[in-house]
């Protein structure tokens, strides 16, 4: 046996329709695939101030009816909102132990963390004046808003084939004597916009920079190629980028200039981060 479905509109407009020419209840429930008695409570739930049948009218009448059908977020509370937001910023509780003390305490108000995660992250509990580009009050949790993963998530990041390492840098290169050798990076400003791509080199500290749309591989690529391109073969000795993914496709510059790349190891780019 089917689940039951609500009537569509498709349907009550055949429900008028077949009503207007004088068929009988039974007679449309037998055209639609339905119960004689669904035609019936449709006809007797939704006539309009004269008596007759609308399917417009029915409808509205049906989404007006099935706002109340549904339980209401619990974050929609005013006064538990303001409970849970007050705890956060004022108190620095996490939301483990919100759920936890609640529970302990038998507080009428029932909430569980991952509830309460929900809402941070869909701004149901932001302060105002948020920023557009701004986390709201996940910068206020104790893991400082950084993404919170599944059961079972590989972490990808650093993974990009960086076959040359920083040691195998030419001595020139490691002792600024000879122009040339040029240290990339990017410069972002506001989240999800442009950047700018810099190569600086190492022996004069000659910039130069470039706008790419996006800080993307691919974005960040164009722009690499167009700058170096624009040097003598001379001044193209070789580029130190750091590791982020925005410099994934570095062979491509190689492939097209000749132009190596050498990066440093993960364990050297974390304690230069940490110093």
């Amino acid at each position: 046996m089917s689940h039951y479905h609500h009537l569509n509109p498709f349907e009550r407009e055949s429900i008028l329709r077949n009503v207007t020419l004088g068929k009988s209840i039974r007679a449309i429930a037998t055209l639609l695939g339905r119960s004689p008695a669904t035609i019936s409570r449709e006809l007797k739930r939704n006539p309009q101030q004269d008596g007759t049948y609308s399917s417009v009218h029915a409808e509205e009448n049906y989404h007006a009816r099935r706002t109340g059908c549904h339980r209401q977020p619990l974050l929609a509370n005013a006064a538990l909102r303001d409970q849970v937001q007050w705890l956060i910023l004022d108190h620095q509780w996490s939301p483990e132990q919100i759920d936890q003390r609640m529970k302990y305490d038998q507080s009428p108000w029932k909430i569980s963390y991952t509830t309460i995660y929900r809402g941070i992250e869909r701004h149901l509990l932001d302060i105002p004046d948020r920023q557009p580009s701004q986390r709201g009050l996940a910068r206020h949790l104790r893991h400082r808003g950084k993404a919170r993963h599944a059961k079972g998530y590989e972490e990808r990041r650093g993974k990009i084939d960086f076959h040359l390492p920083l040691d195998q840098r030419p001595t020139d290169a490691q002792e600024r004597r000879t122009v040339g050798h040029w240290e990339a990076d990017t410069v972002i400003g506001k989240l999800g916009s442009e950047c700018l791509v810099t190569l600086v080199d190492r022996k004069t500290r000659f910039l130069m920079a470039a706008k790419a749309t996006r800080k993307t591989a691919q974005c960040v690529t164009e722009k690499l190629i167009g700058l170096l391109d624009a040097l003598p073969d001379c001044q193209r000795q070789s580029v130190t980028p750091d590791r982020g993914k925005e410099f994934a496709w570095y062979a491509r510059i190689t492939e097209k200039l000749g132009v190596p790349f050498y990066f440093s190891c993960p364990t050297r780019a974390l304690a230069t981060r940490q110093q």
